[in-house]
């Protein structure tokens, strides 16, 4: 039996392929509980796809604090080792959550051990707790901050977060909310952008009700985005200066002066003066091996320091920890992006890791890997030194 296509306005008729009939009668025919059941489906689409454009249609600030009031509790996880960058947006993710009545729990792993670092948390008072396992998360629901990958803990790579919000390159993502915006210098920053989107303002402006933010936070998220933009001189979009406009009328004076000038233990000051006076140049690049440190932050500290030296425009300094050689470069020379710089002088190197950005950046590697444990022939402290200027130099 051969089928053709009835003429405009009719449609094919299975009973009798010669016979056509109009579309309306076609519909009219069709089973009652069948047309219901193509109603109800042009409806569902009609209404998701109103959903979705609603959705997006959101600020992103208002977009999280949806996500978050979805959950009765949820993990604020900062990256290891958190700076005031990530403890200042956890903080900020805390007061979101708590607009709608979400209870968030502020966590970390590894160890808060820079002395700006330490006086954030004493000054503002946080209560963060530190975790080992993923056994250890206060609620499975986890949103990251200030990083994308979950890392620095035992059942790290099984943690599957809902929410990301971050300023670092990477592919990490939420499940229901991800943010990353590698063009801000601070993800503190993003965090003060949500707080407008949902409404809230400064806990002492005049006649301000409703969702406000607190001398604690506002002061917080300021010096977040000052420490991780180097006063906001060092990677800074417009973003950066607009958010700190809109803090400032909320910020704590001497809250922000006693987490800016902490007293330095004797240790950072004897890694600096080692960096000084041990550091070796070659052109406009400055390397140094400050030994073996009791505080790996003194690093990054002693990488700062070499930066006011005349004449240098990109440094790393590294030392040795319980058997883990810690980088940290600076670069304000436009040919050498450091974290790509570190990144090529570790690749050969098993089990080492390196990366960051343009103007900072930062590895790890096990001294015994780099003498050359597994498969490599090993390097002495020598020829990764030099490798490190071939690096910054763009030699390969």
């Amino acid at each position: 039996m051969s089928y053709r296509r009835a003429s405009a306005g009719g449609a094919f008729v299975g009973a009798n392929p010669l016979v056509t009939e109009p579309l309306g009668d076609s519909v009219r025919s069709l089973d009652p509980l069948v047309l219901s059941l193509l109603v109800l489906a042009v409806v569902g689409v009609v209404l998701g796809g109103w959903w979705v454009i609603r959705w997006f249609r959101r600020p992103p600030g208002a977009r999280l604090q949806r996500t978050l009031a979805g959950h009765d509790a949820v993990t604020v996880l900062m990256h290891p080792n958190p700076d005031p960058d990530a403890m200042s947006c956890a903080m900020g993710v805390a007061k979101i959550a708590e607009s709608v009545e979400t209870d968030a729990t502020l966590q970390f792993s590894g160890e808060i051990r820079h002395q700006e670092n330490r006086a954030f948390r004493t000054v503002l008072d946080l209560d963060l707790e530190s975790i080992e396992a993923s056994s250890q998360l206060a609620a499975d629901p986890v949103v990251l901050v200030d990083h994308n990958t979950p890392r620095g803990f035992t059942g790290a790579q099984t943690v599957e977060p809902i929410a990301v919000v971050d300023h670092h390159p990477g592919n990490g993502a939420g499940t229901k909310f991800t943010d990353v915006r590698t063009d801000y210098g601070a993800a503190s920053t993003i965090i003060v952008e949500y707080l407008n989107d949902i409404g809230a303002t400064m806990a002492d402006e005049d006649g301000s009700s409703g969702f406000q933010v607190s001398q604690e936070l506002a002061t917080g998220l300021l010096y977040g985005i000052q420490s991780d933009t180097n006063h906001l001189t060092n990677g800074c979009s417009r973003a950066e200066f607009d958010a700190c406009a809109a803090l400032f009328s909320g910020i704590d004076e001497d809250l922000l002066d006693r987490i800016a000038n902490p007293q330095v233990s004797d240790d950072v000051l004897q890694v600096k003066a080692t960096a000084i006076t041990e550091k070796r140049i070659e052109g406009p690049f400055a390397v140094c091996d400050v030994g073996e440190v009791g505080n790996v932050d003194a690093i990054p500290q002693a990488a700062d320091e070499l930066m006011h030296l005349e004449g240098v425009t990109a440094v790393v300094v590294y030392g040795e920890h319980d058997g883990t050689l810690h980088l940290s470069g600076r670069s304000r020379d436009d040919r050498v992006h450091m974290g790509e710089t570190l990144r090529h002088a570790i690749s050969d190197i098993p089990m080492a890791s390196a990366g960051g950005h343009a103007r900072m950046g930062g590895g790890q590697l096990s001294v015994d890997h780099m003498n050359g444990i597994g498969p490599s022939d090993g390097i002495s402290r020598e020829e990764f030194e030099q490798r490190l200027f071939s690096a910054m130099s763009g030699e390969r």
